[in-house]
C-alpha cells in the first residue's frame, strides 16, 4: 500500500494490523506526490466534480463525488479523463522536476 509519510499511516494499530494481513506499506517521500500513482487520479476528480461547482451542503458534494467514481470505474479508458490524468502526471513531474527511473539532479 502507498502511503504519504503522515504521521497517522505510522500508528502502531495500522502497523500490527499490516504485519497480521501481509500487507506492506510504501511510503512516498516527503513532497514526492509526484511518486503516488493516485495523485494523477486528483486532477480529473477536481476538473468533472470540484471545478465551478456550488454544492449546498457536505452531502449533495459525498452525492456528486461517488457518482463520479461510479462513472469512472465504468468507463476506464475515457480520452477526457485519460488526457486530464496525463497532464496532472507532467504537471507532478514538472513540479518536482523529476522523472521515473532519473536520479535526482545535482547542484551544479
Amino acid at each position: 500500500m502507498i502511503l504519504g509519510n503522515l504521521n497517522s499511516h505510522r500508528g502502531k494499530t495500522l502497523v500490527k494490523w499490516c504485519e497480521d494481513n501481509k500487507v506492506e506499506l510504501c511510503f512516498t517521500p516527503a513532497y514526492g506526490s509526484w511518486a503516488n500513482p493516485i495523485e494523477a487520479h486528483f486532477g480529473p476528480l477536481r476538473e468533472f466534480v470540484l471545478n465551478n461547482s456550488n454544492y449546498k451542503n457536505h452531502a449533495a458534494l459525498s452525492r456528486a463525488i461517488h457518482a463520479y467514481l461510479r462513472w469512472r470505474n465504468a468507463n476506464t479508458r475515457d480520452p477526457r479523463v485519460l488526457e486530464l490524468e496525463r497532464k496532472k502526471r507532467a504537471q507532478m513531474r514538472g513540479e518536482a522536476q523529476r522523472r521515473w527511473g532519473h536520479p535526482k539532479r545535482k547542484a551544479a
